[in-house]
């Protein structure tokens, strides 16, 4: 058995396009979907993940709004800066670039977010509408990896129904939320979340239908860990600098092994990171959308 790969360049494509039509629809209303970024200090990987959404953004048409601020910024500065984007009506959504500089109080800012323009889906106000709502519409914006893991299933004609997922990792990001949509009525999967703590973590992995792996350790996930024909998507990110200095390179939670036993799998990079991407933008079409009533 070779696994069927579940192409998230592919499948992000497809929402890109579709993303563009519904920006030429909101424009013909006059409005531009806006989408901010605030970047604090000059991390080279920070600014590359800014550009990078940004240059996507501008493709499919939304207005690009790059805020930055000096490495020495203080807490009130940033906090200014916050409210100013809350405030600011052409900005429909934004995502402030983590890690901030250590001085900073980073709950404290991201609490500050205005929940409707939470591009992440992660405020705390957004999270907490998500436990509440098993069944009815969410019209709030959604945790952007969770929704691109299900996405990637869903476009690949993967049916969720009843199925038992395992996830290793218990981070905000994807392990401790993608339960949240994945357990609501309209996916209706069953799920088991492990991490550190968890005892013979493979007893779990091996009765899974789907494994969603996003611990950030390299080759966690074994070939003898997946049961023949299950889903496994590979989130997690391990980055090793050779001994001679090269470039470092990218490796994901799951062993390349898994291949051979898998039904589907995710590669990383080229997985779950293009979907998280797309998902972003489109909680931010979503809120321009909300906002002119559609």
């Amino acid at each position: 058995m070779t696994a069927q790969v579940l192409d998230g360049r592919k499948a992000s494509a497809a929402i890109k396009e579709e993303l563009t039509e519904r920006v030429a629809r909101l424009k013909e209303r006059g409005v531009t979907p806006g989408i901010a970024t605030v970047l604090v200090g000059a991390d080279p990987a920070s600014q590359l993940y800014v550009g990078m959404k940004h240059k996507q953004s501008e493709a499919i048409g939304m207005n690009s709004i790059q805020r930055e601020l000096p490495a020495s910024a203080t807490q009130e500065e940033v906090e200014a800066l916050i409210d100013e984007l809350n405030a600011d009506p052409t900005c429909h959504g934004y995502i402030v670039q983590l890690p901030l500089p250590k001085h900073l109080d980073t709950d404290a800012i991201l609490e500050r977010i205005d929940p409707d323009k939470d591009a992440d889906g992660l405020h705390p106000t957004n999270l907490g509408r998500l436990v509440l709502n098993v069944n009815s519409e969410i019209t709030s914006p959604l945790p952007c990896t969770p929704r691109g893991v299900i996405e990637l299933l869903t476009r690949n004609g993967y049916d969720l129904n009843g199925k038992h997922v395992v996830v290793v990792g218990r981070g905000v990001t994807i392990g401790r939320s993608i339960g949240l949509l994945l357990t609501r009525r309209e996916f209706n999967a069953t799920v088991t979340l492990t991490h550190t703590g968890t005892v013979d973590a493979g007893q779990y992995l091996r009765q899974a239908d789907v494994i969603v792996a996003s611990a950030g350790v390299k080759h966690l996930i074994k070939a003898e860990d997946v049961k023949p024909g299950a889903a496994v998507l590979d989130v997690g990110v391990t980055r090793e600098t050779p001994a001679d200095g090269g470039k470092p390179k990218v490796y994901g939670d799951v062993d390349p092994a898994v291949a051979e036993v898998a039904g589907w799998l995710s590669p990383n990079p080229g997985g779950v990171g293009p979907m998280t991407v797309a998902l972003l933008m489109t909680n931010v079409v979503e809120a321009a959308e909300r906002a002119a009533g559609l």
